[in-house]
């Protein structure tokens, strides 16, 4: 990655509205932040529009950026939240009601399901594809919880529901995730 001198220098070009520099933290972490924006969007069409939608964020919000910890930490929870925000704007609110694929849920635990996959030897890109199949609401709560590491305390205060409603969709979500993964890989036995 870049050194904190260049990261400096790009940051006050970008202050400055010099389109170059612009131009270069975009690209620099393009893919980086593109991957968080396909956590939680169903198509990388979407995925691109929440980046560009959280850049414009970025550039607006510079200024606030005090050197204090991680830029790219500092980022990332700028593309989370416009990510998350695309999904509560969506016509239906998905977060509240997902009846379509309610599973009864059962004793199964995450360390169950970690054993599963860990002997499918299932790789990282596989596990992004089967997370992708999850409705909106199973993908977000999965992502802030598993993957950004939040806790259902904040994921209630971030989606507007309540620790129960993140809670129940969670475990719904891990459920949903094992029985797309048993699917596709039936025959591995």
């Amino acid at each position: 990655m870049e050194n904190k001198e260049h990261l400096k220098k790009l940051i006050s070009g970008c202050l400055k509205n010099d389109r170059r520099s612009q131009e270069e933290l975009f690209k620099l972490y393009y893919g980086k932040m593109l991957v968080i924006c396909m956590r939680y969007t169903a198509d990388r069409d979407s995925a691109e529009e929440v980046l560009q939608e959280g850049f414009i964020k970025i550039f607006d919000k510079l200024e606030a950026f005090n050197y204090k910890g991680s830029f790219e930490g500092w980022m990332r929870r700028i593309i989370s939240n416009t990510a998350i925000d695309s999904i509560r704007k969506s016509k239906r609110n998905p977060i509240l009601t997902d009846k379509d694929e309610d599973f009864k849920l059962g004793a199964e635990d995450s360390v169950v399901i970690a054993e599963e996959l860990e002997s499918l030897g299932l790789k990282a890109e596989m596990a992004m594809e089967a997370i992708g199949q999850l409705s909106p609401a199973y993908k977000a709560v999965f992502n802030l919880y598993v993957l950004e590491e939040y806790t259902h305390k904040e994921i209630a205060e971030i989606l507007g529901v309540s620790e129960g409603t993140s809670k129940s969709n969670l475990s719904k979500a891990k459920l949903n995730l094992q029985k797309i993964l048993k699917e596709k890989f039936m025959n591995i036995d």
